[in-house]
């Protein structure tokens, strides 16, 4: 159970967002899916499992395959017109936050040291040679080695979202637990600090940056960002967005950061993204992996390739699912209460909609 406590932090966030009236569409009529190239049945199979509540608390499910949107339904009161919360589904979009602010200069490179950044700090606690050897690359693949827990009452997490003000301080005071780029531990709070080294790097937050170099290229227009009385946004898991704008992004990662025709991240940085920087055993049966804010999970059942699949992955059951041997983009909100309720969406993209590509 330990790997899965960081699943339910700040479950505080699940509270803001637009209303609408909820109503459900799909973009293929009478159900029928063959012509794109998907099974009928195991489509709308799972679509009725979501209803009935076998899979339940699922919020939203879009499938996106060769650029074409296929399944677009809402449940649960939700609509394409309401927001919903990311949670940690934010840190891939903090991932290519971080892959524009390198192109644009803001940062050198993922072996700066974060320390380099953090001047005006001369007395932080916990000081010692590990602290100052942590890198850009050791967030982006949650190797910092600082002692950082969450998903439980009093965890350093909870402490954190807990201040109005001063989250990169109380993450650079945390004592260390291993050395550096050695032990993957699943860390919010490096992802949160990733806002202020931009900030301090270049005079703005990661919201700002996005607001110039990413949102408006996709045409998200819709967006909600938790901040704290600063102006630092949670990048660990503050975002909100409309379902469709998640696929955009999604579509965006397909495509090896090119969205109708603009490059918007560096391929490169997708490309390192989806490395497997680290591998991971006892994770699950589908998860084998992490990149740069991203997951990695296995390939497809049937998977002639043996291509991986990417996921960016969230509390309570957001996914966007990024699959590169189909040219398919699957996005999933929910509000789901467990560790099996969570892993659902998981297992019907295995069982259900790649087992369903003809």
């Amino acid at each position: 159970m330990k790997k899965y406590l960081w699943l339910i932090f700040w479950l505080a966030l699940a509270g803001i967002g637009c209303s609408d009236n909820g109503s459900e569409n799909s973009n293929t009529e009478n159900g029928s899916y063959e012509a794109v190239g998907l099974d009928s049945a195991k489509i709308n199979e799972l679509i009725t499992r979501i209803e009935n509540r076998t899979y339940p608390r699922i919020h939203s499910l879009l499938i996106v395959k060769d650029d074409n949107l296929i399944v677009e339904r809402y449940f649960a009161g939700y609509s394409q017109e309401r927001t919903h919360t990311l949670q940690s589904v934010t840190k891939s979009f903090t991932s290519a936050i971080t892959g524009i602010a390198l192109e644009k200069g803001y940062i050198t490179d993922t072996d700066q040291k974060i320390l380099d950044f953090f001047p005006q700090y001369t007395n932080l606690q916990n000081l010692n040679e590990w602290k100052k050897e942590i890198r850009i690359r050791d967030i982006l693949t949650m190797r910092t080695g600082i002692d950082y827990s969450e998903g439980y009452d009093g965890s350093p997490h909870s402490q954190l979202n807990s201040l109005s003000s001063g989250w990169d301080l109380f993450y650079l005071n945390r004592p260390m637990a291993a050395a550096p780029g050695t032990v993957f531990n699943y860390d919010s709070g490096g992802v949160i600090l990733l806002s202020a080294i931009f900030h301090n790097a270049c005079g703005m937050h990661a919201d700002a940056i996005a607001g110039l170099y990413l949102f408006p290229q996709l045409g998200i227009t819709q967006w909600q960002w938790i901040k704290n009385a600063e102006g630092h946004p949670h990048t660990g898991g503050g975002l909100y967005l409309r379902s469709g704008d998640m696929a955009k992004f999604g579509k965006l990662y397909l495509h090896k950061g090119r969205y109708e025709g603009q490059q918007v991240v560096p391929e490169s940085w997708v490309e390192r993204s989806f490395a497997k920087s680290v591998s991971l055993d006892g994770w699950g049966p589908n998860i084998i992996g992490y990149g740069y804010l991203w997951w990695i999970f296995r390939p497809a059942n049937r998977s002639r390739t043996q291509e991986y699949v990417y996921a960016a992955m969230g509390a309570m059951g957001q996914y966007i699912f990024i699959v590169p041997e189909y040219s398919m983009v699957v996005v999933v909100t929910a509000g789901t209460t467990s560790d099996e309720e969570f892993t659902n969406p998981q297992n019907f993209l295995y069982s259900h909609i790649l087992d369903a590509v003809l």
